[in-house]
């Protein structure tokens, strides 16, 4: 430093350096979203420890470490990574959304006693993310499942969810078709989650992830037309989205039509699926295949799907059954 003062310079070789730092820090962010959606958890996990270590101000670090965490299903390191992200900025309705996602996703592993707790912390970070963003619609709609479905000794009761749905309907009616047809399906009334349910679908709902799990409702009820409406709804509305592929081939499937081309979306389906939530299994698209092959007298391609299917999830139920039953034949 000439005479003591900062030349042009240096100050140009400071920003420079910077501007790396910053640059180097946005790939490895990066490099932890694309393992993220590749479903390699543990290696996006190591990645944002790192960035966190560089970075420890950013609460979209925390964010992304309190998913992966999640679909590893480590519930506190989850909660932790959430609270700092809430701690970094108090005011983000997202971060408190999912901060009470964590809280309920170990409500539903714990014993009765901690699990009264959890739930109270659950829906209060759900009705904070709701007072924080009104248009917070993912919020919403789990502050309006718990309480259709939660008791009242934890904060729950569908008198609390009722006036949300409304303003649901009014914000967006799919959104508030689907939050009345989810509240019923909570309290077992399915003919009226049905009539709800249709009137989402015909309402040209934008979020994939609403649109799925009505899929995933009308798989369990055996609801083959509601599988073709579903797969048209999620096509039009993420044409990226895999899952489309998955439900459109069950529909063709439980209506006997077109299994050639049911068979060639659920093995597309099995290759490209990721392995998270809110996303059936690859073993799920093989215990199909198996189910296909067994309709068609392939029993030798029925056995081969179905152990597919039980080496990704021994617990499948399907696989499970289906694989009894060919043994006894």
């Amino acid at each position: 430093m000439a005479g003591g003062k900062l030349t042009f310079g240096m100050v140009f070789l400071a920003g420079a350096a910077l501007t790396v730092a910053t640059v180097r820090r946005d790939e490895s962010l990066d490099e932890a979203r694309r393992s993220y959606e590749a479903s390699d958890y543990a290696k996006a996990i190591q990645l944002l420890q790192e960035a966190a270590a560089k970075d420890p101000r950013n609460g979209d670090i925390q964010l992304l470490l309190a998913k992966s965490y999640l679909e590893l299903q480590q519930h506190d390191a989850a909660i932790h990574s959430a609270e700092k992200a809430v701690t970094l900025d108090p005011k983000s309705s997202v971060y408190h959304e999912w901060l009470g996602r964590a809280f309920g996703e170990k409500a539903d592993h714990a014993g009765w006693f901690s699990a009264i707790s959890l739930a109270k912390k659950t829906r209060k970070e759900f009705q904070t993310a709701v007072e924080l963003d009104g248009r917070n619609l993912s919020a919403r709609q789990a502050l309006i499942e718990f309480d259709c479905s939660a008791p009242g000794m934890v904060g729950g009761g569908e008198e609390k969810a009722q006036p949300h749905i409304r303003e649901l309907m009014e914000l967006d009616p799919a959104e508030g078709h689907y939050a009345a047809g989810n509240c019923r399906r909570q309290k077992k009334d399915f003919a009226t989650a049905d009539e709800e349910f249709t009137k989402t679908l015909e309402s040209r709902p934008k979020s994939a992830e609403l649109i799925y799990d009505i899929g995933d409702y009308a798989l369990k009820r055996g609801q083959n037309e509601r599988l073709m409406a579903v797969a048209e709804a999620g096509e039009r509305a993420a044409p990226r989205d895999p899952r489309g592929k998955f439900y459109r081939a069950v529909g063709l499937i439980l209506k006997k039509e077109n299994l050639e081309q049911a068979e060639h979306l659920l093995q597309e389906y099995a290759q490209r699926a990721p392995k998270r939530s809110g996303y059936p299994s690859p073993a799920a698209a093989h215990a199909w295949l198996g189910r296909l092959y067994e309709g068609e007298d392939e029993m030798a391609g029925a056995k081969k799907e179905f152990e597919n299917a039980l080496r990704l999830d021994p617990k499948n139920k399907i696989a499970q059954e289906e694989s009894r039953k060919l043994k006894k034949e």
